[in-house]
């Protein structure tokens, strides 16, 4: 891996940010023929509203489980299934299928899609129209992230949300904050800030969190992608131990590691169980920093414009892991340098 090319990728995020609110404003390729294919299998149905499934897997998966819960929140009956499950929904008149891969090229999203192809009502959003996703879908949504020379998926990451967001609203309405055009500049603003605020906060986050046992990350259920991506990011680029969790269902599943390990957490904050995990933690002398707002205990505090805006927060925030991960990548802190291509 070529650390100057994933810095170089996440430098690009802000100006991504707004092209793709541009085109938003302006309207996503493809959008427009949804609305045809929505209204057949509504009437399909008999129920007035298609069913949706989407399909994924990593990045593009764990920002699909963010968008599909607010709509289904809203009343739409949409599913986020992992490409790679045997057991899927069979085709039916009723059910859209919408296929989220950046390459276009994942192996598992293909394979999946298969069974739907040819049905009039396969989706695919996409960074490449020209992929072979692209060409088995009905209709191609592009993410329109441009080329991640890193080959690390970072901006098409947050490009799924507003892709996604805007399909699932041209086959449904949503009434309610999106993933809309607004949300994107201010993320790109909060960007920005990340960026110009790093001097002060990145060396130090990268130190506590290159543990011996690793580290964890703890985001709310309605921002469980920033945990997913983070450690991701962090597993991906680096290659260091980091798992992720929902801030409620870690004093259920990760806590009993706070007892026997050297414990470094990164905290996405804004959960109605924060308090629950940081007396765990407290209790047991584990080491955690945060990003979004000051938690009691705290060693850092990572803040950013919009990061009491939920939208703006799931856009921006994992920016922080990325750039600790493309530091420890540089220079590693306590540990065997990454062999280029490992």
């Amino acid at each position: 891996m070529d650390p100057t090319a994933f810095r170089a990728d996440l430098e690009l995020i802000p100006r991504s940010l707004g092209e793709l609110a541009d085109a938003l404003d302006a309207g996503l390729p493809g959008l427009a023929r949804l609305a045809p294919l929505a209204e057949a299998s509504s009437h399909a149905s008999g129920a007035g509203a298609a069913r949706v499934l989407v399909l994924g897997m990593g990045s593009s998966r764990y920002a699909a489980d963010v968008v599909a819960r607010r709509h289904r929140a809203a009343g739409a009956n949409v599913a986020v299934e992992l490409a790679s499950a045997e057991q899927l929904p069979a085709p039916a008149p009723d059910l859209v299928v919408v296929a989220v891969s950046a390459t276009g090229g994942s192996v598992e999203v293909l394979n999946a899609v298969e069974r739907y192809r040819g049905t009039g009502r396969l989706v695919a959003i996409t960074n490449r129209a020209d992929s072979p996703l692209g060409e088995r879908a009905d209709v191609v949504v592009p993410l329109l992230a441009g080329t991640e020379a890193s080959g690390i998926a970072c901006r098409t990451f947050r490009a799924t949300f507003a892709a996604l967001d805007a399909v699932l609203h041209a086959i449904r309405p949503f009434d309610g904050p999106r993933f809309g055009a607004a949300a994107l500049r201010r993320a790109a603003q909060a960007a920005e800030h990340l960026f110009e605020s790093s001097a002060a906060w990145l060396d130090p986050l990268a130190e506590l969190l290159a543990g011996p046992s690793g580290a964890w990350m703890l985001a709310p259920v309605e921002r469980l992608s920033s945990s997913q991506q983070a450690a991701l990011m962090l597993r991906e680029v680096p290659r260091v131990g980091a798992f992720a969790s929902e801030t409620g269902d870690w004093s259920h599943v990760d806590v009993y590691l706070t007892k026997t390990q050297d414990y470094r957490a990164l905290v996405f904050a804004g959960s109605a169980w924060d308090a629950q995990a940081l007396e765990w933690m407290a209790s047991r002398g584990s080491r955690f920093a945060a990003v979004g707002r000051p938690l009691p205990g705290a060693e850092l505090v990572v803040r950013h414009p919009g990061d009491d805006e939920p939208e703006v927060a799931v856009l921006s925030e994992v920016l922080v892991a990325e750039l600790v991960a493309a530091r420890l990548l540089s220079r590693p802190i306590g540990r065997k340098e990454v062999a280029p291509g490992a």
